[in-house]
């Protein structure tokens, strides 16, 4: 039996485009998974009953994108059902600026995980963080480094990871 992990996410300015590329990449670097790749224009709400695991990313426009919200307030109806309650869920997002808001950004993604009863997935610590990311997920400012490329690829791996584990 296989995992599916779907990634969602929401890109303006390529930035979120390229750390999904990353976090795509550490979802395929495991055995048994099953990678759905969307941005939020392509992606249906079904695809999050079939998902075995979530990762959504956003641009930092102080918070997540209007876009992404409104898709994941289509989904409310599963906050009631809790078909996506126990499955592992992260974050990542991108910005212009390192204090423009990342860590909010991801807050509100993680709000909305956490919202339909997934169990989030971040980051442990690592010196590498001292450069890239945050423990709630994947970031990049300005430009995509290899470090947050990195850190995105081990949040894609992490969920991944988990996804397979409960399903066993």
């Amino acid at each position: 039996m296989s995992a599916t992990v779907l990634v969602i996410y929401d890109s303006r300015e390529g930035l979120v485009a390229e750390l999904a590329r990353a976090v795509c990449s550490g979802v395929n670097s495991v055995e048994g998974v099953e990678l759905r790749a969307r941005t939020v224009d392509e992606a249906r709400p079904e695809e999050l009953i079939e998902a075995d695991g979530l990762i959504l990313g956003s641009p930092n426009w102080t918070g997540i994108t209007g876009k992404l919200k409104e898709w994941m307030d289509r989904s409310g109806d599963l906050w009631e059902s809790g078909e996506l309650a126990g499955k592992p869920g992260g974050a990542f997002t991108a910005g212009w600026s390192p204090h423009g808001g990342l860590e909010a950004t991801l807050l509100q993604l993680l709000h909305l995980i956490l919202g339909h009863g997934m169990v989030f997935v971040g980051l442990p610590w690592s010196e590498r963080m001292r450069r890239s990311g945050s423990y709630y997920g994947a970031t990049a400012h300005a430009s995509v480094t290899n470090d947050d490329r990195e850190q995105a690829h081990a949040l894609g791996r992490r969920v991944a990871e988990f996804a397979v584990r409960l399903q066993s």
